[in-house]
C-alpha cells in the first residue's frame, strides 16, 4: 500500500474511532470529527508523507461523568502482542485511566488476547483492526437507531412489560454494533426502526 493510500485509510479509522467515542459518551472535539484529509495529512502526516500512529493517540472524559475517562491506542505493531499490550497498560496506569481501545493494522496473537481477560478486573481494554474501522457501521442505511439504555432506564422497561431478562430478544456481545457501542453482558440497547403504519417502532435487546 502506498503511503498515500495509508494516509488516507488512517483518515477514516481516525475518524470512525472519534465518532464511535463521542457515540458512547464522551468529549470529541469538532475539529477531529470534521477534518478533510488534507488537514489530516497536515497535523498527523511527516515530510514524506508517513502518518505516525503514536500522533494519533488520544484520551478523553465522559460528558456525564469526569472520572470516566478512556484512551485511544493505535499500535504500530501489525500484529499486536504482549509486548504492544504491556506498553498500553503501562500508559493506563500512568494516567489512572480504567478503560482502553487499542487499533492495530492487522492482527491480535492469541497471547495478547489472553491479556485482555487477565486484566478484566482492573482494566476494560477492547479491540478494533484498522479495517473494522475503515467504514462506521452505524451510519450505515440498513443499520437501524440503537441507544444504550442506563440501568435505571433497564429496570423500567422490564417493570413495565413484566418481563425478565431472560425473556428480552439477545444481541451477541460479538455483534458489530454491540463492539461499536461497547456493550457489556446484561446491558439492553433500544432499536428503533421505521415503520409504514406508525412511522416507526423500537425494539430492544440484550447483550450476552
Amino acid at each position: 500500500m502506498s503511503d498515500v493510500d495509508e494516509t488516507a485509510k488512517l483518515w477514516k479509522v481516525n475518524r470512525t474511532v472519534h465518532e464511535l467515542v463521542k457515540d458512547r459518551g464522551f468529549q470529541v472535539s469538532d475539529e477531529e470529527m470534521h477534518m478533510d484529509l488534507a488537514r489530516f495529512r497536515e497535523v498527523y502526516a511527516n515530510n514524506s508523507g508517513v502518518v505516525d500512529r503514536n500522533q494519533l493517540n488520544f484520551y478523553t472524559t465522559s460528558r456525564s461523568n469526569p472520572s470516566d475517562q478512556i484512551f485511544v491506542f493505535f499500535s504500530e505493531e501489525r500484529s499486536v502482542g504482549v509486548k504492544t499490550m504491556r506498553k498500553l497498560l503501562s500508559i493506563l496506569e500512568e494516567k489512572s485511566i480504567q478503560r482502553g481501545i487499542i487499533v492495530f493494522p492487522g492482527n491480535m496473537t492469541p497471547s495478547a488476547r489472553k491479556v485482555i481477560v487477565a486484566m478484566a478486573a482492573d482494566y476494560r481494554l477492547e479491540e478494533f483492526s484498522e479495517a473494522d474501522l475503515l467504514v462506521n457501521i452505524v451510519h450505515h442505511t440498513l443499520v437501524p437507531r440503537h441507544e444504550v439504555l442506563t440501568a435505571e432506564e433497564k429496570k423500567m422497561l422490564l417493570e413495565k412489560y413484566r418481563l425478565k431478562e431472560t425473556q428480552l430478544p439477545r444481541i451477541q456481545l460479538a455483534d458489530p454494533v454491540a463492539r461499536y457501542y461497547g456493550l457489556r453482558r446484561g446491558q439492553v440497547v433500544k432499536i428503533t426502526r421505521p415503520s409504514e403504519t406508525s412511522g416507526r417502532y423500537a425494539s430492544y435487546r440484550i447483550c450476552f
